[in-house]
């Protein structure tokens, strides 16, 4: 498709964040028809879904904010806000990102010639056309390697020069952000200006920052418009692992990969979860602030299982009888409690009106047979 071609800012197409549809006609009238309207929503494949479109007049625009911003599609997508920006003149769609190669222990470029929707079905079916190449962590983006996938994506002259400073910028990022994955899709290169120059923009990105640089990293504190409910943005802001199901079974577990195992075993018994909650790790002191997370399920029982090495026992099992005084569950607790300190924490819990046991696949019979009874011990 042509677009009429504008003059951009240096800092790509000029752009408008709207939060009504009337904000939508009135930043489309401003940047000029035909424009881009982008659901501004924490997913990809949002083309397919949607949530971004082109449109070429003012009737549409409204009539597409509208669908989004208060209809049906926004709703099911929990769509709040849109960019409206100014289209642009499309010669080629690339694909451009730098993330962690866990194998290899090396960051990892990866880029094609072929960007926009189809590239995860790109990567599957034809996973030859995927540059690829791995960057030192330590030695950092070589200005040679930057010009290796310049050429690999057929980039020559101005445009090879400005992917080079374009990469160079998204590794900065990639450092600085502890990010776990730096994203340009699609990547355009636009059919030349009036002076034959082509240029390098931006048409979508992501960032993805590892949650265990969030305390350093500053201004990353979750928003309520990106959880699923109330009971997961206060986790979140606890630092709590917590996911939200339709159950009647809150887990309340030690490590991500017992509270998964713990799930697993629950459905094989024949029973649902309500929640995962992960209560170990640098949360283990806050027993009474997980349980009271649980407890807003409304769940029939409460299961919890952990095993307390550096976490320990005792001290788990000490703030599981806080919460339970402070709390005063009505469902019933069913609690395995290993590690160190275990002999107090048996004594805790037995103070606190538990009986404790000491084998998961027996906790998870009795929290299933307890659910299944509508959570009468």
């Amino acid at each position: 498709m042509n677009i009429r071609r504008r003059t951009r800012s240096r800092n790509g197409p000029r752009r408008r964040l709207c939060a009504d549809a009337e904000e939508v006609v009135a930043a489309a009238a401003e940047l000029g028809l035909p424009c881009a309207v982008k659901s501004q929503v924490l997913r990809g494949g949002r083309g397919k879904a949607g949530l971004v479109r082109l449109v070429k007049s003012g009737d549409e625009a409204r009539a597409y904010g509208s669908e989004l911003l208060g209809g049906a599609l926004g709703a099911a997508h929990g769509v709040r806000k849109v960019l409206v920006e100014e289209a642009v003149s499309i010669d080629r769609e690339l694909y451009l990102s730098i993330t962690v190669d866990p194998q290899a222990a090396t960051a990892l470029i990866l880029a094609c010639a072929d960007g926009g929707v189809e590239i995860e079905e790109l990567a599957r079916t034809a996973p030859e056309k995927i540059i690829r190449e791995r960057v030192d962590i330590d030695a950092g983006l070589m200005p040679f390697q930057a010009r290796n996938v310049a050429h690999a994506l057929g980039l020559e002259g101005k445009l090879s020069a400005s992917f080079v400073t374009l990469l160079s910028g998204l590794w900065k990022t990639f450092r600085d952000k502890d990010a776990e994955l730096v994203e340009v899709n699609p990547l355009f290169v636009t059919k030349a200006d009036e002076k034959g120059e082509r240029a390098l923009v931006a048409g979508d990105g992501k960032l993805v920052i590892d949650d265990n640089s969030a305390f350093r990293q500053g201004g990353a504190e979750p928003s309520r418009e990106y959880f699923d409910s109330d009971v997961a943005y206060e986790a979140a802001k606890e630092g709590i692992p917590y996911l939200q199901f339709d159950g009647d079974i809150s887990l309340m577990c030690a490590g991500a990969g017992l509270t998964t195992v713990v799930y697993d075993l629950v459905n094989y018994e024949g029973g649902s979860v309500a929640n995962y909650l992960e209560f170990g790790g640098p949360n283990y002191k806050k027993a009474v602030r997980a349980m009271a997370l649980c407890l807003v399920n409304d769940p029939k029982v409460i299961l919890i299982v952990t095993f307390g090495t550096i976490a320990r026992a005792d001290v788990m099992a000490d703030g599981i009888a806080e919460a339970i005084a402070a709390l005063k569950p009505r469902c019933p607790i069913v609690a395995c409690i290993r590690g160190t300190g275990e002999e107090q924490a048996v004594e805790t819990l037995k103070a606190a009106g538990l009986e404790p046991l000491y084998d998961t696949e027996e906790a998870v019979r009795k929290a299933v047979a307890l659910a299944k009874a509508g959570g009468r011990a």
